[in-house]
C-alpha cells in the first residue's frame, strides 16, 4: 500500500561508515536505498577524527544533501539518518543525527525504534536538572550517558542501555569511535557490512548492494558493538534477551531485494501470498496487487492458485511532494493522483486484489472503487496479514486504536465499509509459517503485538 496516502509509516533507517575516505558519499548513497523508511527528512554528522559536523534537513535525500550542502562535509566516518516522525515529535530540532559538544568532545546519535519509557525518563531527568532541546526520545540516551559518572563512552552507553525500554537501534558516534546498540527484542533490524576496510552498518541490507558492500552479520539482540580504527568489538550489554523482530518488516516496510536474518523479504512475501491462496479459495479471472509492497503478495497468491497475476492498478511515481493545492473533488478522491487502475486489465472480469494491510480502510474502499469504475465487475480483497486491531507503541506511526478499522469493526462489517465483494485476512498462525518461525536451531521470534495485543515489553501508560 502506498504509506503517504494510508498513514502507516515507519519512523526512521539509520546508516553509519567507519574508515572510509568517502564516508560522505557512501552515506548519502545509503539513506537514498533506505529512502522508503522516511520521507520528510534526512540528516548527516561526519568526523575527520578531530570534529564532528552535521548537515540536516526537511524533504527527501536528494533535495537536501546537493552537492553544495555536502561541499563542506568531508572525513573517514559518518552516521545518517532518514525519518517520518512520529506524533510529538515533528520539528526541525528533532531531525537526526542529533549532535552535541562538550568539554571532553561532541557526540551524535541517531536512532531507528521508540522508548516507551521515554516519558517517564524525561520527568526524572528534568527533575535532576537536565533542560531538553528536543521533543525526541533520542536525546534521553545523551542525558543518561552523561549522567552515569563512567569516563568512558562505552561504560556511560551500557549504562544508559540498561535504562531503556522499547525499540531501539542506535548509532552512536564521537571522533573516534562509532558505536552500534539494538534492544533486547531486536525490534527493529540492523545489520553490519563491510566495504574494502571499513565497516558499514544500516537498516536494511538492500544498502549494502548499493555501496557494494560485503553482508557480515546481523546485530544480535541486546548487543553493543564498538567501531574504531582498531577494528570491530562486541559485547552484550544485556543478558535477558528474547527476539521479538517486528512482523511489519516482513509484510510491508522493508524493501524487497533486503534480507532480515537470512529470510528474503520479497520471498516471505510471495510465501505470505501462497498462503493466503492456500486459505482462501476465490473464483476469480485475474490477481492484481497494490503497488509497490503487495506485488510480491499477489505474485505468489496467483502461483499457488492458478489465477494469472496482472498489472491491475499502476503507481504514479512522479507525483512527489506537490506544492499545488488540489481541488476538493481531487483532494476527496486523492488515490487518484497515486493510482490508476488498468482499464484493460479488469474491465469486465472479477479482480482478486491483494494488499498487504488495512489500517483506517479509507485507502481499501477507493481503491475499490476505482476498480469497480473501471469495470470490474467483482473485486475480492485479500490481505496479506491479520487484522491490525492494536496500536504499535515501538517507533511505527500507526493510528489510535479508536482509528483503526480492524479494532472496531468485524471482517464482514469491513467489507461491507470498503465495498468489496468478499474480505478474506491472513492467519496469524499462516503468516508465521509463510514467514519462518522461531525454531530449535535459531531465535527467530517475531513481534505479534499490533495483530495480538500481545506487546513483547512493558507498556507505560504514557505511551498510550
Amino acid at each position: 500500500m502506498l504509506a503517504e496516502i494510508r498513514g502507516l509509516n515507519e519512523e526512521c533507517g539509520v546508516f553509519g561508515i567507519w574508515g572510509h575516505p568517502d564516508a560522505v558519499q557512501i552515506t548519502y548513497y545509503g539513506l537514498h536505498s533506505l529512502q522508503h523508511r522516511g520521507q520528510e527528512s534526512a540528516g548527516m554528522v561526519v568526523t575527520n577524527g578531530e570534529k564532528l559536523t552535521g548537515f540536516k534537513g526537511e524533504g527527501l535525500v536528494t533535495d537536501i544533501f546537493t552537492s553544495e550542502a555536502v561541499k563542506g562535509l568531508s572525513g573517514k566516518a559518518a552516521i545518517g539518518h532518514v525519518r517520518y516522525a512520529i506524533a510529538g515529535q515533528e520539528g526541525y530540532e528533532n531531525i537526526q543525527p542529533l549532535l552535541f559538544h562538550f568539554q571532553s568532545g561532541s557526540l551524535a546519535l541517531a536512532l531507528n525504534g521508540n522508548l516507551v519509557n521515554a516519558q517517564a525518563l524525561r520527568h526524572q531527568l528534568e527533575g535532576q536538572g537536565s533542560i531538553f532541546q528536543t521533543s525526541s526520545s533520542t536525546e534521553i540516551l545523551a542525558h543518561l550517558m552523561k549522567r552515569s559518572g563512567f569516563q568512558q563512552i562505552k561504560d556511560q552507553v551500557k549504562n544508559a542501555l540498561t535504562m531503556l525500554k522499547g525499540a531501539y537501534a542506535f548509532l552512536i558516534m564521537t571522533e573516534s569511535e562509532m558505536l552500534v546498540a539494538l534492544d533486547p527484542h531486536g525490534l527493529r533490524p540492523l545489520s553490519i557490512g563491510k566495504i574494502g576496510d571499513a565497516y558499514v552498518v544500516a537498516s536494511e541490507t538492500c544498502a549494502f548492494d548499493i555501496i557494494g558492500a560485503e553482508f557480515v552479520r546481523d546485530v544480535l539482540p541486546g548487543e553493543l558493538v564498538i567501531i574504531n580504527d582498531e577494528g570491530l568489538h562486541s559485547e552484550l550489554f544485556s543478558m535477558n534477551t528474547s527476539r521479538a523482530i517486528c512482523t511489519m518488516e516482513y509484510i510491508y516496510f522493508s524493501r524487497p531485494d533486503s534480507n532480515i536474518h537470512g529470510i528474503n523479504v520479497h520471498t516471505a512475501r510471495k510465501k505470505l501470498g501462497k498462503k493466503l491462496a492456500e486459505e482462501v479459495k476465490i473464483d476469480a479471472d485475474v490477481v492484481t496487487g497494490v503497488p509497490d509492497s503487495s506485488i510480491s503478495a499477489a505474485i505468489g497468491y496467483a502461483e499457488a492458485s492458478g489465477i494469472p497475476y496482472e498489472m491491475g492498478l499502476i503507481k504514479n511515481r512522479y507525483v512527489g511532494r506537490t506544492f499545488i493545492k488540489p481541488s476538493q473533488s481531487l483532494r476527496e478522491q486523492g488515490v487518484k493522483m497515486k493510482l490508476s487502475p488498468v482499464r484493460g486489465v479488469v474491465e469486465g472480469k472479477r479482480v482478486i486484489m491483494v494488499d498487504d494491510s488495512i489500517v483506517r480502510g479509507t485507502t481499501s474502499k477507493r481503491i475499490v472503487r476505482l476498480l469497480k469504475e473501471a469495470g470490474a465487475t467483482e473485486v475480492h480483497v485479500v490481505i496479506s496479514s491479520p487484522p491490525i486491531k492494536h496500536s504499535c507503541f515501538y517507533g511505527i506511526d500507526t493510528s489510535s486504536k479508536d482509528e483503526l478499522i480492524a479494532a472496531n469493526h468485524s471482517v464482514e462489517e469491513i467489507r461491507q465499509i470498503i465495498g468489496a465483494d468478499s474480505l478474506t485476512f491472513l492467519s496469524v498462525k499462516g503468516m508465521l509459517e509463510a514467514i519462518g518461525k522461531q525454531d530449535e536451531f535459531e531465535n527467530r521470534g517475531h513481534c505479534l503485538a499490533c495483530f495480538t495485543g500481545k506487546y513483547p515489553t512493558e507498556i507505560y501508560p504514557d505511551t498510550k
